[in-house]
């Protein structure tokens, strides 16, 4: 599985992290996340799905 966030859509919610905090990193200035890696590890799966289904702006995608 693979993750991305889309900078643009993103707004700094933290949502993300929050649910899946070994997946998304946060921008120390505006707070925007971003995958730590595209490819998500083992076990992370059903966490990622969650933080794509939470996010308000529908800033994630998951492939």
């Amino acid at each position: 599985m693979k993750v991305q966030v889309d900078g643009a859509r993103c707004q700094g919610h933290t949502l993300c992290a929050m649910i899946a905090p070994h997946v998304f990193e946060l921008d120390d200035v505006d707070g925007h996340s971003s995958p730590i890696s595209a490819d998500v590890p083992a076990g992370a799966e059903d966490k990622v799905r969650e933080a794509a289904g939470s996010c308000p702006e529908q800033a994630i995608s998951i492939s």
